[in-house]
């Protein structure tokens, strides 16, 4: 990146980076997080984004914006997943497979309820 030679661009530097989180942010109703990490693809993490993928689609869902990360620590619990509806705090579930995948998108997702024996525990 080129060095900044003025405070104008600073600002303007700045008001891009906050544009660009903002439209990240507010791009989706739900945000849905897969753990794609060498441990978390191992586990089977990418049959069970391919399952909240070919959900979304099947089910015409829109507003929902899923991503992926990488290893978040938890390998024992791998496929992890992180759900996000609205403005309510983010739900990490573990070991997930394909059929919880789609309970999860169906429940959590577009119904609401959290699907709390697969949530992972936190202290």
């Amino acid at each position: 990146m080129p060095a900044v030679k003025s405070l104008d661009e600073l600002k303007r530097l700045k008001e891009d980076a906050i544009a660009k989180r903002n439209a990240k942010t507010t791009a989706g109703t739900a945000q849905v997080t897969v753990a794609m990490g060498t441990c978390g693809i191992a586990a089977g993490a990418r049959e069970t984004m391919r399952a909240i993928l070919d959900t979304i689609e099947a089910d015409g869902l829109s507003g929902v914006v899923v991503k992926q990360t990488g290893c978040m620590g938890l390998c024992e619990l791998e496929p992890i997943v992180q759900v996000e509806v609205g403005g309510a705090a983010k739900v990490t579930y573990g070991k997930v497979s394909v059929d919880q995948a789609k309970r999860i998108m169906k429940e959590h997702v577009v119904g609401g309820h959290v699907v709390a024996e697969l949530v992972i525990p936190t202290k």
